[in-house]
């Protein structure tokens, strides 16, 4: 029986994702800030940020690297993976990391140049290039078609044998 390893963390991207490919396929590490509020004992309001290693793989790779820029919002479904090893002058080494097995982006906000409008505008709003919103028509359609291929499939009956 395997040991349960999972890890949700939601968070920002801190600096700019970087791709490498090697013989076994792709990597793309994306760094991440977890911010956490609470009140001490004293009733103070303490602010305190957590650092992630994301690791993401594949196609998850490719997609990673276009769509989480510096600054954007994501929330990582994946599982703790730690890597040891010994540097030249024999001291051992090790480092936790996350390996993401689903990523979910977050939308953008943007501020106007509006001086009566101080509050985010969003990636969805009337200000948005008609190649954005084609792109998300198409992604809609597509969302669709694929939740319509799943009920037809799971209408089929399967005939199951032992």
């Amino acid at each position: 029986m395997n040991a349960l390893n999972q890890i949700i963390l939601e968070g920002n991207v801190v600096k700019q994702p970087e791709k490498k490919d090697f013989s076994g396929g792709k990597v793309c590490k994306i760094p991440i800030a977890v911010n956490r509020r609470y009140k001490n004992a004293s009733g103070s309001t303490v602010d305190e940020v957590s650092y992630f290693d994301i690791a993401t793989f594949g196609s998850l790779a490719d997609t990673c690297e276009k769509w989480c820029p510096k600054g954007r919002g994501i929330r990582v479904v994946g599982r703790l993976k730690q890597s040891t090893w010994k540097s030249e002058d024999g001291v051992n080494h090790s480092k936790v990391e996350v390996v993401a097995e689903h990523i979910e982006f977050k939308p953008f906000f943007k501020k106007t140049d509006n001086a009566n409008d101080d509050g985010p505008k969003s990636a969805t709003s009337t200000n948005v290039s008609k190649n954005k919103k084609a792109k998300l028509e198409a992604l809609a359609q597509a969302a669709t078609d694929t939740e319509a291929e799943n009920e037809n499939d799971s209408n089929e009956e399967e005939e199951i044998t032992f």
